[in-house]
């Protein structure tokens, strides 16, 4: 028994690893429904798998959890599940990468960099073009009635 708590407190433990749900960058949730990072700094929905590769993209030991779910996540879709999992710390307490020493640098570094993310700029675009080509068609309709 006392072999398994010694084994769990080392940083390098999965178990020790830091989790971060998506709902904790999520610019559309308030605070009570589990946002931890300032509003203006978030992200509009992200998911799991964004945060896993801008996390490993920079050099952390990242693990996908795809089948947990946030507590507090009342929707319970695929977009919404997932928890990622960082180590931290290395099994001396020391930062993995210095410049992100806590939890917090980390999830303000993963929502800066998610919308940089090539699927989401494709999205971004084809959504614009999108949304001009249904303005113009509403525009159209309208012209055509007078």
């Amino acid at each position: 028994m006392a072999a398994a708590a010694a084994g769990a407190a080392s940083p390098a433990d999965k178990e020790r690893f830091i989790c971060i749900y998506p709902a904790y960058l999520n610019n559309k949730k308030t605070i009570a429904e589990g946002r931890r990072i300032p509003i203006d700094k978030a992200v509009e929905n992200p998911t799991s798998t964004e945060i896993q590769d801008v996390c490993a993209a920079v050099g952390f030991n990242v693990l996908l959890e795809k089948n947990k779910m946030y507590p507090r996540e009342w929707n319970r879709d695929v977009q919404y599940r997932g928890r990622v999992r960082i180590q931290l710390k290395q099994d001396d307490g020391n930062p993995c990468l210095p410049q992100f020493p806590t939890r917090k640098s980390v999830m303000l570094y993963a929502a800066e960099t998610i919308p940089k993310l090539k699927t989401r700029t494709q999205k971004m675009g084809g959504s614009d073009q999108s949304l001009q080509q249904g303005e113009g068609g509403k525009k159209g309709k309208g012209k055509k009635k007078k």
